[in-house]
């Protein structure tokens, strides 16, 4: 048995892999615990697969032949890391850093409470910014702080699904959450089993949202330890298709609107999102992001969007 699975998956951001993998064995040297590394790469074309192979050869690495999605590649890193029995996994974004002290405080806050099933770390940018890394279950307010003008003052607010900044103070202690942002989150191993892991529907986005609600139905709950620091410079994957990770999103909105709320928040929500693509297909002239607001549209008006 190890203490801690480390699942990283790629897609084409070589360096910021390497940078990633170096933090991650520096904190297991620093934190004592016992680890491996399994990266899992979704097709690279920028040579990461020759990267990982020769500069790290400890790590355990799956080299896909297409690309099946975040969730997908998370499951497939989480059960050949299951071979070594960890107490937890940690899903981890390869655009990240990990600061010393960080695996050791997330895996000393959950030893010390077993009614925990996940955890988030604090996460800041790569200029040392404070980041959001922890947010309520989204609902109606939240498209519309997406999608039209908003004082700027609310953004910071509950009504958009955020926390209070005081809480992510470094000497705060551990507070409950809805869930944590998606590229730092520590699993105990016996949940991810019993909860099923990612629901692989989602391809990319929102996949977070719906396993973290099936771990809250299932009774454990989730927090954010703020004494863990991870930089998280986001985005960087996704930002190489911009077009494509707008439509990508919006799916998986939809999905998860559609799972988890009724009729009634449905239509609102769908109403919702119609008026703000058409706004901004009318605001846009590259063509490709006209289309990728088109097909958002079409996403949103189709009746799968609404619930049951």
């Amino acid at each position: 048995m190890i203490d801690l699975s480390v699942i990283i998956v790629s897609w084409n951001v070589r360096s910021y892999l390497a940078d990633c993998l170096r933090s991650v064995f520096s904190e297991f040297n620093h934190s004592n615990l016992r680890g491996q590394v399994w990266v899992i790469d979704n097709h690279s074309t920028d040579g990461t697969v020759e990267m990982v192979q020769n500069l790290f050869p400890q790590v355990h690495l799956i080299s896909n032949q297409n690309n099946p999605g975040f969730g997908a590649a998370n499951n497939q890193g989480m059960e050949a890391a299951n071979a070594k029995n960890p107490r937890y996994h940690f899903l981890l974004n390869p655009d990240t850093v990990v600061r010393p002290g960080a695996f050791g405080q997330m895996v000393r806050f959950m030893d010390e409470r077993p009614e925990v099933g996940m955890t988030g770390a604090r996460l800041v940018y790569g200029d040392g910014r404070f980041q959001h890394s922890a947010f309520e279950f989204p609902r109606i307010g939240q498209l519309l702080f997406d999608l039209f003008p908003v004082p700027a003052r609310l953004y910071e607010s509950k009504m958009n699904g955020r926390y209070p900044r005081k809480l992510y103070e470094p000497s705060s202690k551990a507070f409950p959450i809805d869930h944590p942002l998606g590229a730092t989150m520590l699993v105990r191993n016996d949940v991810a089993k019993a909860t099923g892991g990612f629901d692989q529907t989602f391809f990319m986005y929102c996949e977070e949202l719906d396993w973290c609600r099936r771990i809250h139905a299932a009774g454990w709950e989730i927090y954010t330890v703020p004494a863990a620091e991870i930089v998280h410079y986001g985005g960087e994957s996704t930002g190489q298709v911009a077009a494509r990770s707008i439509v990508d999103l919006w799916q998986s909105r939809a999905i998860f609107y559609r799972r988890h709320y009724g009729r009634f928040v449905n239509r609102l929500a769908s109403w919702i999102v119609r008026i703000g693509m058409r706004l901004r297909i009318k605001k846009t002239v590259e063509p490709e992001l006209v289309q990728a607001y088109q097909k958002v549209v079409s996403i949103w008006t189709s009746e799968r969007s609404t619930a049951e």
